[in-house]
């Protein structure tokens, strides 16, 4: 933990967010594989807090549900009535027992944009610059309804924060804004909170308030001026919200294209944040890549993929496919038009052709499953071949089954391996057979009827008919030929 590192992170997440018109609350809306408040905290574990703390209020369940899965060691706290962000700080505060030695940060619950290198040079700035309080502000291009920063013209310091409505023209001028991002002197902040008054026309407590009380009392508020003015952006619709995610999903894709992934066009292409890559990685147009996706080295994904935490080993080439939690391994091939399902695991150079589906299956090096196949519950060993249109019948209405095929085996079109059941190494089964029974290695399995032709069928059965007729011609032309 370095010298910077702040006491606590105050996180405020309790708005219900009524203008995102949803059932799930503000904070819990996904863009780049997490929530906003997932993305909020993520950065926010970059500076190593000693404690962190997210205030939860409307949908406090559903949000400390989530903060238990994505980050057990954050600490949460209710606020029951929204009473303004000073109330929120002070709830805040509370499990920490109301003072904090050190540099508190407060931050936004729906800043998804926010990342931990600026809150780490905000925190910097706090401690080098001595400041009681420091704003994170922004340069905006269009401050119009933002709170503008005013500053002492020697000293920099921080005079006043100005509402737009209440600004004077040359106020409006600046174009430095408040961003509702903070770090405090703990002991300060626990201090000035409790002298927040609510003689305003919400009747809440505001945080801004702290900063004068602070200034009053001799105390330096100093700035931290953010490098991207879109990172303090906070998202109260839906409309904001896929802007972000425009924003973000770019980023993310500078990153990859940076260290040298090669993304044809990035215009078509979507990535979540916890996806990797690792150079010379080339993806196609129309690819979605979520969850814990990793792209090894050499490997080509697309176009029109969907991976959600796949693994793709170096070299391998995915097109046209749909993957959920599945390995494909070194130099494999999947598609086109192909779905592996969880539990998917392919060897080195195996393959996965046209209109397969794969389930809960590992598939050995250099296997081929090539055209119109299920394979589910299944073990199929190296450089076997799956015939075309062959169904691993795994359920029997009840259960699931499993089904092995060893290796070297070459299995017939069309057929159906009813589990569970064995094929051994160095088997054969001929096409169009319903394999029930294990099959010893170096065997050859038939298993399907007889064939029987009863000549003469048509015209007895279906007489007149466009067929009896062409078989009618059929037999005039071979008597006349013969």
């Amino acid at each position: 933990m370095s010298a910077n590192s702040p006491a606590a992170v105050v996180v405020l997440a309790a708005g219900e967010g009524t203008r995102m018109k949803s059932r799930t609350p503000k904070v819990l809306h996904e863009i780049c594989g997490r929530t906003l408040v997932g993305h909020v905290v993520t950065a926010a574990r970059e500076l190593s807090p000693q404690e962190l703390v997210v205030v939860v209020g409307h949908g406090r369940e559903q949000v400390a549900a989530h903060l238990a899965e994505i980050d057990p060691a954050a600490r949460t706290a209710v606020q029951e009535q929204q009473n303004g962000t000073g109330h929120a700080v002070r709830m805040g505060l509370e499990p920490l027992g109301g003072a904090v030695d050190g540099t508190v940060i407060v931050v936004c619950g729906d800043t998804p944009l926010l990342t931990g290198a600026t809150l780490k040079k905000l925190a910097e700035t706090h401690v080098a610059d001595g400041n009681a309080v420091t704003v994170l502000t922004a340069e905006m291009p269009d401050a119009t309804g933002y709170g503008r920063i005013v500053r002492d013209g020697v000293s920099g310091a921080v005079t006043a924060i100005v509402e737009h409505k209440d600004a004077s023209e040359s106020q409006r001028a600046i174009r430095e804004i408040n961003s509702g991002v903070f770090a405090f002197d703990g002991r300060l902040l626990a201090d000035a909170l409790g002298k927040v008054r609510t003689d305003n026309s919400q009747g809440e407590e505001y945080l801004t308030d702290v900063l004068g009380i602070l200034r009053e009392a001799g105390h330096r508020v100093g700035a931290s001026v953010a490098g991207d003015h879109r990172e303090i952006s906070g998202i109260n619709n839906r409309v904001q919200l896929s802007e972000a995610r425009r924003i973000l999903n770019d980023r993310l894709l500078t990153e990859a294209m940076l260290a040298g992934v090669t993304v044809v066009d990035p215009a078509s292409t979507f990535v979540d944040a916890t996806v990797t890559f690792e150079p010379d990685a080339l993806v196609h147009p129309g690819t979605q890549l979520l969850g814990r996706t990793h792209v090894a080295a050499g490997a080509e994904v697309g176009p029109n993929c969907r991976l959600t935490d796949t693994k793709v080993g170096a070299d391998a080439r995915v097109d046209n496919a749909v993957a959920y939690s599945s390995e494909i391994g070194e130099g494999a091939s999947v598609g086109p038009f192909a779905y592996l399902r969880p539990g998917t695991r392919l060897g080195v150079k195996a393959k996965i052709g046209t209109y397969v589906e794969t389930k809960n299956a590992t598939i050995g090096e250099g296997t081929k499953v090539p055209h119109l196949s299920y394979v589910g519950d299944a073990t199929i060993g190296d450089y076997t071949n799956i015939g075309a249109a062959s169904v691993f019948v795994n359920y029997d209405g009840e259960a699931k089954h499993h089904t092995t095929v060893g290796s070297h085996c070459k299995t017939g079109s069309d057929n159906m391996f009813v589990a569970p059941v064995t094929v051994g190494d160095g088997a054969y089964t001929a096409a169009g057979s319903v394999i029930t029974k294990d099959v010893p290695a170096g065997s050859l399995a038939v298993a399907r009827g007889q064939q029987r032709n009863i000549e003469g069928w048509v015209a007895r059965k279906r007489p007149g008919s466009a067929a009896a007729k062409a078989a009618e011609a059929a037999s005039g032309k071979s008597d006349g030929e013969s």
